[in-house]
């Protein structure tokens, strides 16, 4: 099994209008941690750039103008998980797995492919992603309606994960969380 959990920071909430500037994650084949990376890109130069999105991943226009631009990070994402998978072969793809992935990050993933021309998103990864939210929101029912809110950080502390709120909306840390809440789910509600 090879299962991608990720994590995006975006210029703003719509896939159709904003673009992805951070893409982390880490590749996990047959329960073992096999690569991980942390890609910073431009946005895609027609987007729009939301101030308030910016400030949600502390980062600025200026910090954006000195990533990789949005060309070559599409090309440095396909190149960590486009040879994990025979895209010839339906039987070989990656399940991608985040916390509220299916809905948000899944659709600017996949409006990164086809905004490179690149038409073979189904050809890599599963189409039935997993989420973490849903999986906590389903385990979590008993005590749902005494947490503030079910936000990845509120979720963490609930399930007693440590957090460390400044590195917060950093993608690469968000990806970290969201394992440890998935190996807390697993451990504790799927024995």
């Amino acid at each position: 099994m090879k299962t991608l959990f990720y994590d995006l920071e975006t210029t703003g909430v719509k896939p159709w209008k904003n673009s992805i500037h951070q893409i982390a994650a880490i590749m996990v084949v047959d329960g073992e941690e096999v690569d991980r990376f942390n890609i910073k890109l431009q946005p895609n130069p027609i987007a729009e750039v939301d101030e308030k999105a910016l400030e949600v991943g502390h980062v600025t226009k200026e910090i954006l103008s000195t990533y990789q631009s949005f060309k070559m990070g599409y090309l440095d994402f396909c190149s960590r998980v486009t040879p994990r998978v025979d895209k010839f072969d339906k039987t070989d793809k990656i399940q991608l797995c985040g916390f509220n992935n299916r809905g948000f990050d899944d659709q600017f993933l996949r409006g990164l492919f086809e905004q490179n021309g690149d038409k073979y998103f189904g050809s890599i990864f599963w189409s039935d992603s997993s989420d973490v939210m849903v999986l906590a929101s389903e385990c979590l029912k008993p005590v749902r309606h005494k947490m503030e809110n079910f936000q990845l950080k509120t979720v963490a502390k609930t399930l007693g994960i440590e957090v460390v709120e400044s590195e917060l909306h950093d993608a690469l840390y968000d990806v970290e969380l969201t394992i440890k809440i998935y190996q807390e789910l697993r451990k504790t509600y799927f024995k």
